[in-house]
């Protein structure tokens, strides 16, 4: 079997760390040994917390599941605070690779020595990470730049543990109800697909590219320019910037940095991203910021990031519009509308938490109110309701956290709220613009016409379809036992006559009408669909009706 080592790895490490409900959820159990059960009955569990364990065995089964680790980190909607604390603490750091191996893979991708390409080239790394490796250099002219060049087989490694994890998805999403709700095997998709991005440098380079645009001429804020004649996909050189640390709070206080105008700064920043260029740094950790004398901000690390379209856009404006009217049943439905499930949403106990949030949250103004602790309140809301936010949501979801932490470790007054306030309320007001009404009643208008003229269309292969084959339905009979017990009780012929007269009534419908217009098979195609439209009519106002009677 391909990627066997792996597999009794992946097992081998669970079991020491104790986390065997993994191995049953993910079907390793065949690949757990006795030995393996000694080496975990041994090991001494009680030193760390489960969410502890799971950082061990991340770290220690290697770059991908560091990088998959990360990626989870920033979905704070499918964790729990304690789980994604954790997993934030994941170092993408390792061994170095030899100055021969980097140099032998430059000539291979570029063509030439480093010396050729580069006045100089350092052949000590500034920082080794799991899928690449950075080394100071200096171009012809003088420039300082950083040249980062992928690890020799990362690629193979990370495509096979890819394949490993979608085999684990799968397995998980047929044992496991938690991950069912969840649809692990979107999520592994999406894993892959941002794990297959950081691989690629030429997409950071394009990344880095398009911030440069999107803030030229923004005196805040500096992003390091890409040298296109030097980078390829294994390869990525970028100007060097120099700086302080943003977490260096010494050294900002020694350069006479004002800390809280910098707070402000650097949360105005992303929130341009989010809000105005719908494009942004989707890991705004400190160590992404290197902060210059005059205060500028130097953006590293463009390998991560997110995107909010239209649609996104919509959802964000639903959202914070209900919020702003206080409606618990409003904020309800927007979280049903953009929550992905695999189940039936309760909307009663839904707007029953989320009035609860409300009354928790009233009152309170503005400066006083910590965003972060109303996002971690939404989010356990969403995990109670197995409701899931969509990736590009859940990465603004987590930058707004993370920016929230930045600014209060710089200004202890920083108050996230009147930074993000006036960017919400002009999203709500593009939102209700009418001209943005009126777009999407004209976007609503179309989909019905598009409907309505494919409608006879789709009927037209449906009756083909009755007439062939039949029809064979399969049903889930708990979700029956309720309908069954209501029949039972009001009585079978009650229904039967009702749908019958609807059929019978759409049926003379049709006979009154121009029919000998009509082609014989779209006569019987329209009659088909009117009698199916009033027979579902009819069935459903009896059974509103008899809701009123039960209330």
């Amino acid at each position: 079997m391909r990627h066997q080592d792996r597999y009794l790895q992946i097992s081998r490490v669970l079991t020491r760390h104790g986390l065997g409900y993994f191995i049953d959820a993910l079907g390793l159990e065949r690949w757990v040994r006795p030995d393996f059960q000694r080496i975990g009955r041994s090991s001494d569990r009680e030193r760390y917390t489960r969410a502890q364990h799971v950082r061990l065995v991340m770290e220690e089964l290697g770059p991908t599941a560091v990088k998959i680790g990360q990626i989870l980190s920033t979905r704070p909607d499918l964790l729990s605070p304690a789980f994604q604390h954790e997993l934030e603490k994941l170092q993408d750091s390792a061994k170095p690779v030899p100055g021969d191996v980097i140099r032998a893979a430059v000539r291979e991708e570029l063509g030439a020595e480093p010396e050729e390409l580069f006045a100089e080239f350092a052949d000590t790394p500034l920082a080794s990470a799991s899928i690449g490796q950075a080394h100071a250099a200096v171009l012809a002219d003088g420039s300082e730049v950083v040249v980062k060049v992928r690890r020799p087989g990362v690629v193979e490694e990370v495509e096979g543990d890819l394949e490993i994890l979608r085999a684990l998805a799968v397995q998980a999403s047929r044992r496991w109800s938690v991950a069912a709700d969840y649809d692990v095997v979107g999520l592994a998709s999406d894993f892959a697909d941002t794990l297959r991005a950081e691989l690629d440098y030429l997409q950071e380079g394009h990344n880095a590219e398009r911030f440069g645009k999107n803030f030229a001429g923004d005196p805040d804020i500096r992003v390091p320019a890409v040298h296109w004649d030097t980078t390829t996909s294994r390869v990525i050189t970028l100007e060097r910037l120099r700086g302080m640390k943003i977490s260096d709070t010494e050294a900002l206080g020694r350069a006479g940095v004002d800390r809280s105008l910098l707070a402000a700064r650097a949360t105005r920043l992303l929130a341009d991203m989010v809000f105005e260029h719908g494009f942004f740094h989707a890991d705004p950790h400190p160590g992404n910021f290197l902060i210059e004398p005059d205060g500028r901000i130097g953006l590293l690390d463009y390998g991560m990031v997110g995107e909010v379209d239209e649609r996104s856009r919509e959802q964000l404006a639903m959202l914070l519009a209900a919020f702003d009217r206080r409606d618990p049943a409003r904020i309800a439905a927007a979280f049903a509308t953009i929550g992905i499930t695999e189940h039936r949403v309760d909307r009663v106990r839904l707007t029953a938490d989320t009035a609860h949030l409300l009354r928790t949250y009233e009152g309170l103004p503005l400066g006083r109110l910590k965003v972060g602790d109303v996002v971690r309140d939404v989010l356990a809301i969403l995990r109670r309701h197995h409701l899931a936010l969509p990736r590009n949501l859940a990465l603004v979801v987590k930058m707004i956290v993370m920016t929230e932490g930045l600014g209060a470790s710089l200004d202890p007054d920083f108050q996230l709220g009147r930074i993000l306030g006036p960017y919400a309320r002009r999203l709500v007001r593009r939102h209700l613009d009418p001209l943005a009404l009126a777009r999407r009643v004209r976007q609503a208008g179309v989909d019905t016409a598009a409907l309505g003229v494919e409608l006879p269309g789709q009927l037209v292969r449906l009756l083909d379809v009755l007439d062939r084959d039949g029809v064979a339905v399969s049903v889930r009979t708990d979700e029956l036992e309720p309908l069954v017990a209501r029949v039972e009780r009001i009585g079978n012929r009650l229904v039967v006559g009702l749908v019958a007269s609807a059929g019978i009534g759409a049926l003379a419908t049709i006979i009154s009408t121009d029919a000998d217009r009509l082609r014989p098979h779209e006569a019987k195609v329209t009659a088909v669909g009117v009698a199916v439209v009033g027979s579902l009519t009819a069935y459903l106002g009896w059974t509103a009706r008899g809701q009123r009677r039960r209330r």
